[in-house]
Formats: structure tokens, sequence, C-alpha cells
């Protein structure tokens, strides 16, 4: 079984190979240049490969994985991972998951590189900084309506690395809309005017002058979230979902398709580690889910091999130990992992619609990392959805609950009951608006 070796990787600085641009890797030993390098494509549809060559760490597949995930990238035919306990290499193949996204590669780099345990060390590369608490801010936009307008934004504030916490949508007498948003920021820079002037040209760029823009800190901010009604909550976060339902409607010929997964443990071909292998149906984020949930049982990963078929599937091959170095050999808790990586692959999310008063809510949830880290883009997928059907949002709010012995993120958006498309008296298109969110969110439209 291979394992990792402190070599720098691929290329040099500036060069690459048939045209491609290699960022990282320049060479003089190791350091943090070596830490991470990409291979960036040189035409369309062609895959990037990223590697990242660094100190281990309990859970840096899972972190890895859910930075590529934030900023738009779908892993194609697969991934390596090979650690020797120490020491790790890791092998990524990714594209864009739509035309639309412009990746920031020198800033993806620089986020993957902050991950690496060695990157909190180096004294010669100050920008590179442990992350502290975030910094919270207020964006007022002042816009005339049109429908979509929210992901629009949402779109650019995630091209520029602003994470949405909450959004207030309002509407004056003159037809004017009054955008707010609590926003944090990834690149933590936005207390510099530069940083704001980015934020605004971009904005006002994209969706014309008639905008403005206002940034203010919001030192006072508190995530305030009020809980949903025990009925709805018991049925979100139901543990057990049927075969053929789950909390995000009736889907049942494409969840008895991913009901194809196969989960299972040998321990046989290695005298230290277990095997575990998984066949499954592809969708968004899925080596994410995999790997947080092994984070979270503490199941350390020594070596794993990630491929994709054309008919849309994965098969994985990881070898696994417990946090004691021991392997997984009690059937019992074989049983409990399968169920619970079962659980997590087929179920990574929920969706519902429901009534709050005279108006109607779209609720999103997904499980939130024993470390507090929430899955990424689910705000940006659920208005992409939303958009795509020409529907408006009166607000949105994003938020914490805890439900079925674990946290949860969730997203309540309370929609625009309109003629065009009414969903107070109309249990089609409410099922239009859950299917379509949550084929969204799995990537079957991004």
């Amino acid at each position: 079984m291979p394992m990792a070796g402190r070599s720098s990787g691929r290329g040099g600085g500036g060069g690459g190979r048939g045209g491609r641009t290699v960022l990282g890797g320049r060479g003089g030993g190791p350091g943090v240049e070596d830490a991470v390098v990409m291979e960036l494509a040189a035409g369309d549809g062609e895959d990037n490969v990223v590697t990242v060559n660094c100190p281990d760490q309990a859970g840096l597949g899972c972190d890895l994985c859910r930075t590529i995930l934030e900023f738009g990238l779908r892993i194609t035919r697969g991934a390596d991972v090979s650690t020797d306990g120490q020491w790790c290499y890791v092998i990524f193949w990714v594209v864009p998951r739509s035309p639309s996204i412009n990746v920031r590669w020198g800033s993806l780099k620089n986020r993957l590189m902050a991950m690496c345990p060695s990157s909190y060390a180096i004294p010669f590369y100050p920008e590179i900084t442990e992350p502290g608490p975030p910094q919270f801010y207020l964006l007022k936009l002042f816009s005339t309506d049109r429908r979509g307008l929210l992901h629009d934004v949402t779109h650019i504030l995630s091209e520029l690395e602003f994470i949405i916490q909450r959004v207030k949508v309002s509407t004056t007498p003159d037809g004017r809309v009054v955008n707010l948003f609590f926003i944090t920021d990834g690149m933590e820079l936005l207390h510099t005017k530069e940083r704001q002037e980015e934020i605004c040209s971009m904005l006002i760029a994209t969706l014309g002058p008639s905008l403005t823009c206002e940034i203010l800190s919001a030192e006072g901010f508190q995530q305030g979230f009020s809980s949903l009604p025990p009925t709805i909550s018991e049925e979100l976060f139901r543990l057990e979902l049927d075969e053929c339902e789950s909390s995000s409607g009736p889907l049942c010929a494409e969840m008895k398709k991913v009901q194809k997964a196969t989960i299972n443990f040998d321990n046989t071909l290695s005298p230290a580690h277990t095997l575990l292998q998984i066949l499954c149906v592809d969708q968004k984020g899925l080596l994410y889910d995999m790997l947080r949930t092994l984070k979270d049982c503490n199941i350390k990963v020594t070596y794993g091999r990630f491929w994709s078929d054309k008919k849309g599937f994965r098969e994985v091959d990881l070898f696994i130990k417990q946090a004691d170095g021991k392997k997984v050999i009690d059937p019992e808790k074989q049983d409990a992992l399968r169920s619970r990586m079962r659980s997590e692959m087929l179920h990574p999310l929920r969706v519902m619609i429901v009534n709050r008063g005279p108006d109607t809510e779209l609720l999103v949830a997904n499980p939130v990392e024993l470390a507090g880290k929430g899955r990424p883009r689910v705000f940006y997928d659920a208005t992409l959805a939303l958009k795509a059907l020409g529907i408006c949002i009166f607000s949105a709010e994003i938020g914490r609950q805890a439900a079925s012995e674990r946290q949860w993120e969730v997203y309540r958006f309370l929609l625009d009951d309109s003629k065009e498309f009414p969903l107070s008296n109309s249990l089609t298109n409410r099922n239009r608006v859950v299917d379509r969110v949550r084929k969204t969110l799995m990537g079957c439209f991004n």
C-alpha cells in the first residue's frame, strides 16, 4: 500500500506541461510553496490537478474537500489520498461545476495552504495565519426589483469569497428593493477600502448603475434564529427515512437508484488496516460527505482512492483504522459505521415546504460537522433553484438548531405566492419547488 512521501509534487512555479499553468512548487527544498501545487487545464473540459503535500492532521481530507466544494469545483475522475500518519499526499482532479463560475485559483491555493499544519508555523509566509473569530459586516443594497436578484447577488458574493449569514429583503413604496446581507469575508480583508471598493464595483458592474451599495461593520450582530415548530422539526430531522420517502418529498425513482449503494468491510488485505469499500451513485459533495462522516466518527483514513465511471457511479477504497490505531473488526461497530455512512450519503440534505401563517416557507437543512463547520454553497444552490422557477424571495434566515443528537444548519426562505406560480393551494407546484431545490443541491443542474 503506497504511503506519502515528502516530495515537492508537480512542476515549477512558472511552467507546465502541454500548455498548462502551474501554481506553486517553486523548488528550493520543501516549504510552504510546495504544500499546494495546482496544474491548471489549458482548455475547457480538461481536468485541473490540485496536489496537497504537507504534514497530516485529523480530518484534513474533509477540510480540503469542503473548501473545494466552497469554490464551486467538482471532483471529476477521482482523488488519491495517502498518509503515513505524519505526512499526507493528496491529489484531486477538479473542474468548475458551471461555466458561469469564475474560480479564483490563487485564493483557493492560499486557503488550502492555510489548512496545512505547517503553514501556521512558517515565519517567512506572514499572510497565512491561523484564522480568528469572524468579523461580521452589513452589506446594504438598494436596487430596482427583479426576479433572481437575490441569487445574482449571491453569485457575486460567492465568487468574491464572502459567506452569507443572514438576508433581509424589503420593498419600498416606489418599487425599489432594499437587500440587507450580513456577511463574513473569507479573505478577512473587508475592513480595507480596497476590498470594499472591489465588492461594490463588481456588484454595480454586474447588476447595473441603478444599484447603490453600502458596507458597515456589524459588531453587535448576533445570529438569532427562531426555532422551528416541534411537528415540522420532527419531520425535517427524522433519523430514519422510508425507502421511497424523504423530507425532500416524493423522489422515489431517484431514491431507489441511490439505494443501490453498497458498503463493505474487508480485514483480510492489510494486517493494520480495514478496507472500507463503497459503490454508490455520484452526487455533489459525495467525497466531502464520506470524509466528514469518518472525521465525526473519529475514523482515520490512511490511504484512499476514488474512481468515477461513465454511468455516474463512484467506487471508493479506503484503508481505515480507529482512533486507537486498531482495525474495525467488531461487527456491531461495522454495522453502526455502515448505517451512518449510508444515511449521510443518501440524505445529506433535507428539504421541505411548509406554511408559515398565511405565507409559504422553504426549509433546507444540513448536518453540521462536530468541528462546527456547515456545508458550503447551500444558500447559493437554493437561490439558484428558486431563480430558475421564477420565484421571488421575501426574506432568508440562516441558523443552527439541535435535533436528533446533533447540530443542524437550517435555511428558511419566505417565498412569494404569485399568480404565475401559486404555492399556497398547489401541491404540484410545492413538489416542483422541493424537487428542483433538491436536485440543484445534489448537482443535477450545476
